[in-house]
């Protein structure tokens, strides 16, 4: 509604030093400058009802969670106040339960570790129900997965000595990489659909007393969890001698819609990230002069290796972020891979 009464037009624009020669933009202009900081409050007050995933005292389950991108991942989440159920081959560093506290009720209460290798489909859904069991125990509802098991392995096609490329190779990379997230992400999906919705979960709290400001939950998005799976810059743009890791990379990639469409119905978001040269484990057995090629070649900007810290901030992003859907985000500074290293 326009208000019958606007600041006279001619001393508004001059003293605004403002030249508008059609009565109708001046009385708009003066309208909106009046009333801009109703507008701002307006939206505000809109985008504020919608709510955003909780990390604080959800359950998140980490494969590959004890080095590397995973591992940061992990620290990140715990930092967030979440409870982190980490399935790995290996065990947890003994200094992370140093680095988020000095008691061992911590580990209890916050951090399970259960040795798993996400090839083998019976292991994975024995850690699953495992998780789920201890979310109950804890209060604290199953949030999401982040998949970052991971192997790579270099193999030509043909090889120097005229052998075609090894099926043993290419079996054991797609297990890992592809296989591996397809089993954990189907079977913590199983409980994930049953998780109150975000809203609900809000509503909880404040009749516990423990959440204040839960006004406008009618309007909230629904969510109940996020699915995050790890592709590369491979399978965009894959070397030579990259062939599983990047076929293991690029379903990673393509089924990322496809499962985002059909969470969807449930209030579960799925997000793929790409990244490009990051400071793992994995690249620390990089000889130093392909390193120095990636980082002066190949990364556009910064000129270097992602850092995990880097990573996990990504992650946390994508679980708050109620809009990122259906997507693969690129995190590789740039990167163009060249066809050889």
């Amino acid at each position: 509604m326009v208000p019958t009464h606007i600041c006279s037009c001619s001393r508004c624009c001059k003293h605004h030093g403002l030249f508008l020669y059609h009565h109708y933009d001046v009385l708009l202009f003066c309208y909106i400058f009046k009333y801009s900081h109703r507008v701002a409050s307006y939206f505000s007050d809109i985008t504020s009802s919608f709510d955003t995933m909780k990390i604080s005292n959800r359950t998140f389950v980490v494969s590959g969670g004890s080095s590397g991108l995973g591992l940061a991942t992990v620290r990140d989440l715990l930092q967030g106040n979440a409870y982190v159920a980490v399935l790995d081959l290996s065990p947890v560093p003994s200094n992370l339960i140093a680095d988020e506290g000095s008691s061992n009720d911590i580990q209890k209460r916050r951090l399970l570790y259960i040795e798993t290798d996400v090839t083998q489909e019976d292991q994975v859904e024995s850690a699953v129900d495992r998780v789920v069991e201890w979310s109950k125990s804890t209060g604290a509802h199953l949030g999401g997965v982040i998949n970052g098991a991971g192997i790579a392995a270099a193999e030509l096609t043909i090889n120097r000595r005229g052998q075609p490329h090894s099926t043993r190779t290419w079996d054991r990379v797609l297990a890992v990489n592809l296989t591996g997230t397809f089993h954990l992400t189907r079977l913590v999906a199983k409980h994930l659909v049953t998780v109150p919705r975000e809203y609900q979960l809000l509503q909880t709290e404040r009749v516990a007393g423990e959440s204040k400001g839960a006004e406008g939950m009618e309007e909230s998005d629904g969510e109940r969890g996020v699915i995050v799976m790890i592709a590369s810059t491979v399978a965009y743009e894959g070397q030579a001698g990259q062939i599983a890791y990047a076929a293991s990379k690029g379903a990673i990639r393509s089924m990322t819609l496809p499962m985002a469409r059909d969470m969807s119905r449930y209030g579960v978001r799925v997000v793929s990230i790409a990244p490009g040269p990051f400071k793992t484990p994995m690249t620390g057995q990089f000889s130093q002069s392909m390193t120095n090629r990636l980082e002066k070649e190949a990364v556009l900007f910064p000129k270097r290796y992602g850092t995990p810290e880097e990573f996990a901030a990504t992650v946390r992003w994508i679980l708050e972020c109620a809009y990122v859907n259906g997507e693969t985000l690129k995190l590789t500074g740039g990167t163009r891979v060249p066809t050889m290293l």
